[in-house]
């Protein structure tokens, strides 16, 4: 009996493949021979699930996004949703930890991120899923400052359209900095930061 094969299953495999070759030697590396010998299959057999290199591209940096959303989404789900014993600041603070590099996994994700989004300057096909990340990110920084507004945590005059711009943009620099330069950038340091600019908007600064 031939053996069947999760169609959905298999083209994450061959997505993590493309994500483990980028990680190790850089996105340009990630051809069809190089991804499959990395998922140990033949290149028509990676052919049989991508149509070509940019859908197998564009269908990674989804999963990538997927991977970070899903994380998020389970934080904001306890935030958003309080039981009444949920500690809002706390809260928030480990939702926006989730978008910073803090650990191993979480760098090699950023890194990879940066990597597709540096990408998407040149190749087209990629722009909208970044296009759709930051926009999710930016309605999700709305909706935490202004739950925390209507919570009372911070100023009922404070431009929350105007602050969740500037927490995006402090998360994507903390990001850029700490992807490039970790050891200048540790993970004491970036939550000291990120700490100190929500006690800056509690303050309404």
């Amino acid at each position: 009996m031939p053996k069947i094969v999760d169609p959905v299953a298999r083209r994450r495999a061959v997505a993590q493949a493309v994500l483990s070759v980028a990680a190790r030697q850089g996105l340009e590396h990630a051809s069809l021979r190089n991804v499959a010998e990395e998922a140990g299959l033949a290149i028509g057999s990676v052919r049989h699930y991508f149509a070509d290199h940019d859908e197998l591209m564009t269908f990674t940096m989804r999963e990538l996004g997927q991977r970070i959303g899903d994380r998020i989404r389970t934080h904001a789900e306890r935030l958003l949703a309080p039981d009444g014993r949920t500690d809002r600041r706390a809260g928030t603070e480990e939702l926006l930890a989730e978008f910073l590099p803090l650990d191993e996994a979480r760098r090699q994700e950023a890194a990879l991120w940066l990597a597709f989004t540096a990408a998407a300057h040149t190749r087209p096909e990629l722009r909208p899923c970044a296009a759709e990340m930051q926009a999710d990110l930016h309605a999700l920084m709305v909706r935490v400052l202004h739950e925390a507004q209507r919570a009372g945590g911070l100023p009922d005059g404070m431009d929350v359209a105007l602050e969740s711009t500037r927490l995006a943009a402090l998360l994507d620099g903390l990001t850029v900095q700490a992807a490039l330069l970790p050891d200048r950038y540790p993970p004491k340091l970036i939550r000291q930061v990120l700490r100190r600019h929500l006690d800056a908007l509690r303050a309404g600064g």
